[in-house]
């Protein structure tokens, strides 16, 4: 498949490779915030020091504008690729039903081909911008939030460590789960859009036979069996959020009940708190990000498949 799609995006590999570097940049940038504010209240609040709280405030806005300024151009790459590799998909695919056998005229039905043209194409290329940034991101925010949170405090990192293949273990099982009920959907889509057609093309006939109450009804079948797949799929997709919620604020308390008892005894501060605790956001939101990409792996991974039985 890889082989296939690969020419698709040759002509873009400049953006599909800035596309990552630049999140990186954003990322790296980004971690640094939370120890600027550690800093700022543990040092500048502490001591009364305007200078030194303004001197780090300044910095702050400086990362800041500075990973805005990264992750807007990710965006921007990441669009000019997967736009591009939408417009080869569609390309390609044209090119190849040109060419086809009467065998494969026979295997793949007009709707069917519409529906790879357009939709599949569709969720590929959104997919494929979304693991150039997102897919890039979350690992490193979540390794370089987590080496920054470990020199804050190496015992808390614990609650990290313990959370991280769990929720790594979850996201695993939603999509494994997940992908033959969407691809179960997909063919569902591929019988409505035959549906529709077969109407459109034989109206004349249906109302010069008083048919539309018969189609209407068919169609009706269809659409509920669409309506089926769909759930069925989205059943297992909607745990995503809440498992990541709760994930996320079991963390925080555990957190604050070990880190307010190292700070009874002196071994952390108020800063260093706060900063372990936006960390730990960071550390969740990663998670989320590659949640949002399990969603969207499924859905992708049938639609390629389905692209790609009509290129090779």
């Amino acid at each position: 498949m890889i082989k296939q799609f690969a020419p698709c995006v040759k002509k873009y590999w400049w953006a599909a490779l800035l596309s990552p570097l630049t999140v990186i940049i954003e990322v790296l940038l980004e971690v640094r915030i939370p120890m600027l504010m550690s800093q700022i209240v543990d040092t500048g609040i502490t001591n009364q020091d305007l200078q030194y709280v303004v001197n780090m405030g300044v910095q702050m806005v400086a990362f800041a504008l500075c990973s805005l300024a990264a992750g807007a151009l990710s965006a921007w790459f990441a669009s000019i690729a997967g736009m591009g590799l939408g417009a080869g998909l569609r390309q390609g695919m044209f090119d190849r039903v040109q060419d086809f056998a009467f065998s494969n005229v026979d295997r793949f039905s007009t709707a069917s081909l519409v529906t790879r043209l357009t939709t599949d194409v569709n969720r590929v290329q959104m997919t494929f911008m979304m693991l150039i940034r997102v897919c890039v991101r979350a690992p490193v925010m979540l390794v370089s939030a987590t080496v920054l949170a470990w020199q804050l405090n190496g015992e808390l990192v614990t609650v990290f460590l313990i959370a991280i293949p769990v929720l790594g273990g979850m996201l695993a099982l939603i999509a494994t789960r997940a992908f033959p009920r969407f691809q179960v959907m997909l063919e569902k889509f591929d019988g409505l859009n035959a549906r529709v057609q077969e109407t459109l093309m034989a109206i004349r006939v249906v109302k010069a036979f008083v048919r539309s109450k018969f189609e209407k009804e068919k169609f009706e079948v269809t659409n509920d069996d669409l309506k089926r797949a769909s759930i069925m799929a989205e059943k297992i997709l909607v745990w995503n959020g809440p498992l990541m919620t709760l994930a996320m604020y079991a963390c925080i308390v555990a957190i604050v009940w070990f880190g307010g008892k190292a700070m009874d005894l002196g071994n952390m501060q108020v800063g260093e708190m706060i900063a372990f605790i936006t960390y730990t956001m960071q550390i969740v939101m990663s998670f989320l990000m590659l949640a949002m990409v399990a969603v969207m792996l499924p859905r992708a991974g049938v639609a390629a498949d389905r692209i790609d039985e009509v290129i090779r």
